[in-house]
């Protein structure tokens, strides 16, 4: 997908999660921003710590706004909620957006912590893990480094989102204002337990 630089008009939906303890659940938020920083949409949904639903939890979510006018979905992360993985080709494709995933750290990778948090049963996370593509790593605007895999557009095209919507640091916009979201959709429904 070409994404057009010069309009201001450009939105993206950026997909944070916030969980708390004794929580077997995760809140995700879901922000539509557009490029001058207007929100311009807002959905929650919830993913199972340790489990395998954060995808379609987020294909749902996005589904739910009924918008055609979204230039990209900006994750937050795509090993979320204790090892339930987001399958960023998977929501591309589904959704025909591209897809650009964030993270902030480098890695050693996590097939040892995997092997140790599920034991017996870590065959299907090792290979949902072994399916995701390497990160590349790139200096942002800010000065700060980002990883990222993207899916449906360059490199260059997720560079420019990614500096586009990111005012200092390194945490985007969309991101920044979905996680603030999560945390306070999660704390809400703490206190109604």
């Amino acid at each position: 997908m070409k994404i057009h630089a010069e309009k201001k008009g450009i939105r993206v939906f950026g997909v944070a999660e916030s969980f708390k303890h004794p929580s077997k659940t995760s809140s995700l938020a879901g922000i539509v921003m557009r490029r001058d920083l207007i929100i311009d949409g807002l959905v929650f949904g919830s993913v199972t710590l340790k489990g395998d639903d954060s995808t379609q939890s987020i294909l749902e979510m996005f589904m739910s706004l009924k918008r055609n006018d979204v230039n990209c979905i900006m994750l937050g992360g795509i090993i979320i909620s204790q090892y339930n993985m987001i399958l960023g080709e998977e929501i591309c494709e589904k959704t025909g957006i591209p897809v650009v995933a964030l993270t902030y750290r480098k890695s050693r990778g996590l097939e040892v912590p995997i092997k140790r948090r599920f034991g017996d049963n870590s065959d299907q996370k090792l290979r949902q893990y072994r399916k995701l593509q390497e990160r590349d790593v790139f200096q942002m605007n800010t000065g700060c480094l980002a990883f990222v895999r993207y899916w449906g557009l360059s490199l260059e095209h997720a560079m420019f989102l990614l500096n586009s919507f990111t005012l200092q640091g390194s945490i985007p916009e969309p991101i920044r204002v979905a996680r603030l979201a999560a945390r306070a959709n999660q704390i809400n429904l703490l206190l109604k337990n």
